[in-house]
């Protein structure tokens, strides 16, 4: 696994749109940004990050702002400005060979699943699913963006279960708004594993498994002797596509190495059988492997930043969990 280069006071950071642009909420973006060049960054625009609409430009046109910055030896890292829903568009026309020849941080989470996941699946280079460029906006940030923060400067630090998370989105609120009491859920025992950590966005995931984009098995059997932590941000996946997801995995042989699953809390959750639930989707799936539920991954926050290719030591008993990255 290729680890790339950690950042320096005064880096340049990359930010290009692989899914939709910042659009109307500029005045947010614009925060985050300054909050980056507060901690010693400088920054460096694509043309598309700006723009609004379903996709902040056309596929190919995605592709060659994101391998502008790829090919840019000024780059030191790239993060994804936001999420959206059409990034695989431009999967066609990405020049993965650039990738591997200037490798180089990748961040975003939601959408860049893909960009994240293939480029460590495919080129054995090392990812962040953590944050998008706009995610930094708070004035006083939260813990967990400072802890992105400092594993962007190679501080790799552990990472431990937060008291309270937001439950409901709030757009406009500097700050989160920390209602509800965390609590992880091991739903097969005490959970102490060690593996190369791996995942992203369930919803985006889905649409890889099978197709020319999906190198899944070839990186399992490359690192099966380290074992398989998958790790899955579940924004609005039903209880039943959940379910019919995880299984499509399961047959195509993507958990044949698993050491064990860390699900984050579901961001839209829904169900059509009442007496159904992801828990229990879960337990009728993998009843024999170690199993998180509720973790601080993903959508809902606070939320880990967790680092695609890495070994990771996790523990979970009594509703506390923490995640050691090893490089």
């Amino acid at each position: 696994m290729l680890y790339p280069k950690f950042l320096k006071d005064k880096d340049t950071i990359g930010i290009t749109a692989p899914s939709q642009g910042v659009g109307d909420n500029i005045e947010s973006f614009e925060k985050s940004i300054a909050t980056l060049k507060k901690y010693g960054y400088q920054i460096k625009e694509t043309a598309s990050v700006r723009n609004k609409g379903i996709t902040s430009t056309t596929g190919e046109k995605r592709s060659k702002e994101l391998d502008e910055l790829i090919t840019d030896k000024n780059i030191k890292m790239i993060i994804c400005a936001t999420g959206g829903d059409f990034l695989v568009d431009m999967l066609p026309s990405i020049n993965w060979e650039n990738i591997r020849k200037n490798p180089k941080w990748i961040m975003g989470y939601s959408d860049p699943t893909a960009l994240l996941y293939i480029t460590t699946t495919k080129l054995d280079i090392a990812t962040l699913y953590g944050c998008n460029a706009g995610s930094f906006n708070q004035t006083k940030l939260h813990q967990c963006l400072k802890d992105t923060l400092e594993i962007l400067r190679g501080n790799i630090i552990e990472q431990t279960s937060f008291d309270f998370y937001q439950k409901d989105w709030l757009e406009e609120t500097d700050g989160y708004h920390l209602t509800e009491p965390v609590y992880w859920e091991d739903l097969n025992g005490e959970v102490n594993i060690k593996g190369r950590m791996i995942g992203g966005c369930l919803d985006c995931l889905k649409d890889l498994i099978g197709t020319s984009y999906d190198y899944t098995n070839d990186f399992i059997q490359r690192y099966k002797e380290d074992g398989i932590i998958w790790y899955f941000d579940v924004c609005e996946l039903s209880v039943e596509v959940f379910y019919r997801t995880l299984f499509q995995m399961r047959e195509a042989g993507w958990f044949q190495y698993i050491r064990g699953m860390v699900i984050g809390r579901v961001a839209v959750p829904s169900c059509f059988y009442k007496d159904f639930s992801y828990q229990e989707a879960l337990k009728k799936l993998f009843p024999d492997i170690p199993l998180i539920f509720n973790a601080d991954i993903g959508h809902v926050p606070p939320k880990m930043t967790i680092i695609n290719g890495s070994i990771a030591h996790i523990t979970c008993k009594n509703g506390k969990g923490a995640i050691t990255q090893i490089l």
